[in-house]
């Protein structure tokens, strides 16, 4: 699969890297708006260095497209038009418009378009979503010290759009209601929100993202009736507790146990099912 990496900045090194040395892929090369990153990038995953994007057309059958959100409608429907995969970072596009004229591109080419939803290849959000079965609160933090990047869109497209992905995964139910409230604090952008989002079968999740905190935070909590679930995305630690009757007691005891999880490379994981839907039309 001739593939190649438009935006080679922190992330889409990785990207690059891991193309690089992917069996079943052929990295062709590299765009990125600085010359020589681009080239440092190239050299280090023995590709070429494209002084831009356009000059990939023809080249490659897939892409990842690892750009400033801003930029994403206008790079990601330049390959999108012209039939070429498309893996596209989170998030989508800075507007529902946008994001909709994206996916109405891939839809008319009849190509893949992946987003970047890098925390569904998580090792301990699957192991946590292969537990569920009937979801009724779920409570979700994503908290982080302040870095200027990504400071081009707010909070919520930034580090929220990761749990309330994972959120509508768990819960087979439409949206009722959504309540929320955020507030701009380094950036003009929001960077701190709490949303509440209620569903039709009464499950209610409770999500707050931050990017201004003293200290880094990724959990979520999921009850179920005589289940409770907690993930720590940092630590991998699934802890879950539920009762237990014992004898010639009125109430059951709280057991509490952790779960082992696999370790998984996310990025690794994605773009190997990137490649593999590429190839089969999954």
């Amino acid at each position: 699969l001739a593939v190649g990496v438009i935006g080679v900045g922190y992330l889409g090194r990785f990207h690059a890297l891991i193309y690089s040395r992917h069996p079943d892929v052929d990295l062709v090369g590299v765009v990125d708006t600085n010359p020589d990153t681009a080239r440092d990038v190239a050299a280090e995953a023995a590709c070429t260095a494209f002084g831009n994007a356009a000059e990939l057309l023809g080249k490659v059958d897939a892409v990842s497209i690892v750009v400033p959100t801003t930029a994403h409608l206008s790079v990601a429907r330049l390959f999108l038009e012209n039939g070429v995969h498309v893996l596209l970072e989170k998030p989508i596009a800075t507007t529902v418009e946008k994001g909709v004229a994206i996916v109405a591109a891939a839809e008319r080419a009849g190509v893949v378009l992946q987003i970047g939803h890098l925390e569904r290849f998580n090792a301990g959000v699957m192991a946590l979503a292969g537990r569920i079965k009937n979801p009724r609160f779920i409570e979700a933090h994503r908290m982080s010290p302040f870095v200027a990047r990504a400071t081009d869109v707010d909070v919520i497209s930034d580090l929220m759009i990761h749990d309330i992905d994972i959120v509508l995964s768990l819960i087979d139910a439409e949206i009722s209601h959504i309540s929320a409230a955020g507030t701009a604090v380094l950036t003009d952008h929001i960077d701190i929100a709490n949303a509440r989002l209620e569903f039709s079968n009464g499950a209610v999740a409770n999500v707050i993202a931050s990017r201004v905190s003293r200290d880094k935070m990724r959990r979520i909590r999921v009850f179920e009736h005589h289940r409770y679930q907690s993930l720590d995305f940092i630590e991998q630690n699934l802890d879950v507790a539920y009762p237990q009757e014992k004898p010639g007691e009125p109430w059951p005891e709280i057991v509490t146990e952790r779960i082992a999880i696999e370790p998984v490379k996310p990025l690794d994981a994605e773009i190997d099912a990137f490649t593999r839907c590429v190839r089969s039309g999954e």
